[in-house]
């Protein structure tokens, strides 16, 4: 018999710190350090996430044939001075800030990891198995290609930066990724989208996502002065950026006073009303960056003649231009990394050494090889049932025939429920194994749930969940959209005709409006950000569509990530329960055991919690 052959992708000291671990190529476990260690965007070195993920294999680290990291900190130290050196003196206060961390860290990031491995394995450094490094775009493609249902395909990654690389084109056959070109720092749409975060009042690495969902309350008023002043776009999609207004090559901030007199003010103050004039704002750099999207998907299409697609990189969490890349692109087939962004890159790093550098075939057989995305830790009955009871939670267990029928019944009448079952998602979004769910049918759903439950922003739109096999019925979206990254209208037959009146209004006028036979999940511009729940890979989750379709007719339910703003999305069932006491949603269920919020006995906490999570 084959013996068992382990490599360990690690991503870390950025954002978005992960562990994934393959057997014999295949994805076992993946999950990030922030669900341990309940620091939004933890950047540290993943013990956690890797103990969790040698424990999910049953294996130790000595088992492991290769650790791999997921970019190359020498080229990236490289790309740092080059870029200090060239634009000298400016610049000096951020190399300051700067060095200290790389001397002592970065620079010897080899070092580092060893140490912390040996730590986390209680070993000598001696006995570690090889530490490899692939490069950072390459991790991205790997990631995206590698796991996805194609043989072939044509592979775009964007992002912040890496190395060198923001931008890069591949064309993955078989085991092989060949990279075809690529755009370097400070050229960066990612940047560039980061850049507009920044301006508008959001923090960057965390609040893209934000202003993506803000841009449907304004008009696109700026887009022909971003494109006069900002950004040089090609026919082909390659552009550069004007880095006179950009202060992220040598300054401690993104942008500067010349953006700001282009803008005509200074960037918006964190936490302030939203301005007519910061939606206009977002309207216009999302359209920007979808043109910029679509022109490089047409260009790679021509390159190399594929009718497969896949995306990888944080800008391929920008479901908006997914939306439209799979509606008006030239390719028959998308397929987008679910942990897109940095901590996908410990999957593909560990990918690159297996198909790569040892060589190995990969098996297509017309399915994605992400199980769902499902790859984090999962809880059994004990364990739940001992961390309920050291917070004395009443519960009582059922089974399931009796347990789905009830949920729907609560959703029916309009009650929000905290679902937590099965493997927890690896990626930023929740799939429903770690989701607060509701009745898309409420005009009052939204409001409920950003101000009472999730504590954040108005604007913020809610995602549905909906039966894989009646998507169409609901959504104009034919193809599967597992893992919530691709947005489409609702069908025209649900849409409520609003008036004329109501259309004259603006901003956040158009918020309490109700647009659809589904407004809860129903955007302004009546599009949602649909995900496909299927039985193969959550039946579960499906299970519990069915009975609420059962009962009301609707295939849909609103779907959350488990977690208020500034945290992780939970983890555990005592990370659930914690949540569930300090919010107003009505019920918690965690696997088969029910909590109803009025049984519970009073939650003696005070808000200071609130203080300790950063805002988002």
């Amino acid at each position: 018999m084959a013996r068992n052959e382990y490599i360990l992708g690690i991503s870390a000291y950025y954002h978005d710190s992960a562990a994934a671990l393959l057997c014999n190529g295949e994805v076992i476990a993946a999950a990030q350090e922030e669900r341990f260690s309940r620091i939004k965007h933890d950047p540290r070195f993943p013990g956690s996430a890797i103990n969790y993920c040698l424990q999910e294999a049953g294996v130790g680290l000595g088992d492991v044939a290769q650790i791999v990291f997921y970019d190359k900190p020498l080229v990236k130290f490289e790309r740092l001075l080059e870029t200090y050196l060239s634009y000298a003196p400016n610049g000096f206060r951020s190399f300051l800030a700067a060095m200290p961390v790389w001397l002592k860290e970065k620079l010897f990031l080899k070092a580092t990891l060893k140490r912390e491995l040996a730590l986390s394995a209680s070993c000598d450094q001696k006995s570690l198995p090889p530490l490899l490094f692939a490069e950072h775009h390459h991790s991205h493609a790997a990631s995206a290609f590698y796991f996805s249902p194609f043989e072939s395909a044509a592979v775009l990654c964007l992002d912040g930066v890496g190395e060198w690389a923001t931008t890069s084109a591949w064309h993955g056959q078989g085991n092989q990724l060949l990279p075809l070109w690529e755009i370097d720092f400070p050229h960066s749409l990612g940047l560039l989208y980061s850049a507009f975060t920044y301006y508008t009042g959001f923090r960057v690495n965390s609040g893209e996502y934000k202003l993506m969902g803000l841009a449907p309350y304004g008009e696109p008023k700026y887009v022909d002065l971003i494109l006069g002043n900002l950004i040089d776009i090609k026919s082909d999609g390659t552009f550069r950026l004007d880095m006179r207004y950009f202060e992220y090559c040598t300054g401690l901030t993104m942008t500067n006073s010349r953006f700001n007199s282009l803008f005509d003010g200074p960037p918006r103050p964190p936490e302030s009303p939203l301005t007519q004039k910061v939606m206009d704002i977002a309207a216009s750099i999302q359209k920007v960056t979808e043109e910029v999207v679509l022109r490089l998907a047409a260009t790679i299409a021509k390159e190399t003649g594929e009718k497969n697609l896949c995306l990888a990189g944080g800008v391929a969490l920008n479901c908006v231009a997914n939306g439209r890349i799979e509606r008006e692109g030239p390719f028959d087939r998308l397929w987008i990394q679910p942990a897109a962004g940095d901590a996908g890159g410990a999957l593909g790093a560990a990918a690159v050494v297996w198909h790569e550098y040892k060589g190995q075939r990969r098996v297509v057989n017309g399915k994605d090889r992400m199980k769902g995305s499902y790859l984090g830790p999962r809880f059994d009955a004990d364990e739940i049932r001992s961390q309920l009871d050291s917070f004395g939670a009443i519960y009582t267990e059922m089974n399931d025939a009796k347990l789905l029928p009830r949920l729907a019944g609560l959703l029916k009448d309009e009650k929000v429920i905290g679902w937590f079952q099965g493997r927890m998602e690896f990626g930023p979004r929740a799939l429903g194994g770690r989701s607060i769910i509701g009745d898309p049918r409420s005009a009052n759903m939204q409001s409920v749930m950003n101000l009472k439950i999730k504590y954040r922003e108005s604007f913020r739109p809610f995602a549905p969940s909906v039966l894989a096999e009646r998507v169409s019925d609901y959504f104009e979206q034919e193809s599967p959209s597992p893992y919530m990254l691709i947005v489409a209208s609702v069908q025209e037959a649900l849409r409520i005709d609003i008036g004329e009146e109501q259309d004259q209004l603006f901003g956040i006028e158009k918020l309490g409006i109700k647009r659809s036979e589904l407004p809860a999940i129903t955007h302004v511009d009546y599009s949602a950000r649909v995900q496909t729940v299927h039985t193969d890979t959550n039946p579960r989750y499906h299970s519990l569509i069915k009975a609420f379709d059962e009962l009301t007719g609707c295939g849909v339910l609103v779907n959350t990530s488990f977690n208020v703003r500034g945290e992780p999305i939970v983890c555990t069932p005592e990370d659930a329960y914690r949540c569930f006491m300090r919010t107003e949603m009505d019920y918690l269920v965690v696997e088969n055991f029910i909590l109803a919020k009025d049984e519970q006995a009073n939650w003696s906490q005070d808000d200071s919690w609130k203080e300790e999570l950063k805002l988002d």
